[in-house]
Order: C-alpha cells, then sequence, then structure tokens
C-alpha cells in the first residue's frame, strides 16, 4: 500500500484552513497545528479520523514542535488575526502579538521547512496573506503591516528559489473579505468557503507565487486606483470601513 503524502495546516481549525483540510484529506493525511480544536461540528464524522491535531500557540518562543513534521510535501499556514481599529485605540500588546502571529510565526514555520522548499523534490506551500498587504488599509494599519511584510518576503524568497533551480514556489493568497469564516466574529461555513478553497489548491499544486481572487472582478481597478492616487484611496478605504463599523 502506497502511503499518503501529508499536509500540515497551520492555524486549520476553523475557516479557510478548515475548508482546505476537508478537501484535502480525500488525497492526502491531514495534520492541523493551531491553538484550539477543530471544529468537529463542521467535520463529517466518517472523516474525523483522517484529520489529526496538535495543539500550539503561535506566540510561544520554542519552535521546535515543527522539526518533528518531516513526512510533509505540502504546507499550509493560515494563521493569523487582525481587527478593525484606529492606530490610536489599539493596546501595544495587541501590536506585538499582531507582528508576532501574522508575520513572525510564518516566517519562522517557513524556516523549519525550508530545506524541503528549497529542494529539487516537489513541495506545496501557501501562505493567506491579505489584499490589504497591497494598499494603504485605514482602520487596519497594523494588520496591513504585518501582511505587507508577508508579500515582500514571499517574493523575495520566491526570487531566490528560482534562482537555485527548483519549481518549488511559495503561493501568496491574498484576499479581501472571506464569507464563511469567524474572522469578523462571524460562523464558520465551510460550504461557502469550498470554492475559494479548491483555487487555492489548484494554484498551490501548479506552484505558483501569487493568487489573489477576485482580481478581475475587483481587486485590478482597485489596485490601479491606489497606483495612481494612494491617498484619494486610502481616504477611500477610510470611509468604506467606518460605514462598516457604524452598521455593526
Amino acid at each position: 500500500m502506497i502511503k499518503k503524502q501529508k499536509v500540515l495546516i497551520v492555524g486549520g481549525s476553523n475557516g479557510i484552513g478548515l475548508a482546505l483540510a476537508m478537501r484535502l484529506v480525500k488525497e492526502k493525511s491531514v495534520l492541523i497545528v493551531d491553538k484550539v480544536e477543530p471544529d468537529y461540528s463542521q467535520v463529517p464524522s466518517d472523516i474525523k479520523h483522517l484529520v489529526s491535531f496538535r495543539k500550539f500557540d503561535l506566540l510561544f518562543d520554542d519552535y521546535s514542535l515543527f522539526d518533528e513534521f518531516n513526512d510533509i510535501d505540502t504546507l499550509i499556514i493560515t494563521a493569523g488575526f487582525g481587527k478593525l481599529s484606529l492606530f490610536e485605540d489599539m493596546q501595544e500588546e495587541t501590536i506585538v502579538d499582531m507582528i508576532s502571529v501574522n508575520t513572525t510565526s510564518v516566517l519562522r514555520i517557513i524556516k523549519h521547512f525550508y530545506g524541503s522548499i528549497h529542494s529539487r523534490k516537489p513541495f506545496y506551500t501557501a501562505v493567506m496573506v491579505s489584499i490589504a498587504g497591497f494598499m494603504s488599509s485605514p482602520f487596519f494599519s497594523v494588520y496591513g503591516a504585518s501582511k505587507a511584510a508577508l508579500k515582500i518576503f514571499i517574493e523575495s524568497v520566491n526570487v531566490e528559489l528560482k534562482k537555485s533551480g527548483t519549481d518549488n514556489r511559495i503561493l501568496n493568497v491574498s484576499p479581501g473579505r472571506i464569507n464563511g469564516t469567524n474572522f469578523y466574529n462571524g460562523a464558520n461555513n465551510l460550504s461557502l468557503l469550498y470554492p475559494l478553497a479548491d483555487e487555492i489548491i489548484y494554484h498551490m499544486n501548479n506552484r505558483n507565487d501569487l493568487f489573489i481572487p477576485e482580481y478581475e472582478e475587483v481587486f485590478k481597478k482597485v489596485l490601479e486606483r491606489y497606483h495612481r492616487d494612494f491617498r484619494a484611496e486610502g481616504e477611500h478605504s477610510y470611509e468604506y470601513k467606518q460605514e462598516q463599523l457604524k452598521r455593526k
């Protein structure tokens, strides 16, 4: 019997991470690393036994846990958090934690698997970034900064990978708002997330380096406006988010 390859999903206990786990478990063994157990209410009972779980908080100092996972061929990092808030209202502790979880943890995890990513053997990597990393994002200043750092890191390392001769790449997945997750204090609804999960898997398996969902429909024009006048687009973003907060 041929042993299934294993996928490691960091932050896969809910939202898009869990949706990816449910899609990939059909073909691979899935290991979820997160600080909370998976939302088993969203997992069909007949496949629960196919998903394993290890508890880990990305704010921990010791990342040696990731050295144990030497049998994976796929690494997906979906962990991260954000909060609509003016910078003046953010606590310093929140700033430190957000950069640590959204940015530093990703670099550290990728470092632990870089030998596999850098090799000639096919290895698949995807990181959930955000469209907020491509432009100014008032009310999301620290979150956007954490994602902008990831964007530049991934772009830079992908050049290094190409120049080293490997076909492996790190896929930057940069969506806008995703329906079906608890990011905005909503509820997990995997049926809404499966189409996006399928697209991510497609781009990852083709070892692409960038995927912006709804690029042609929405974000191509947004990014063009931003590059023409980042100040005006920033003000537009401020007013849009201010309206979002009023509706809450």
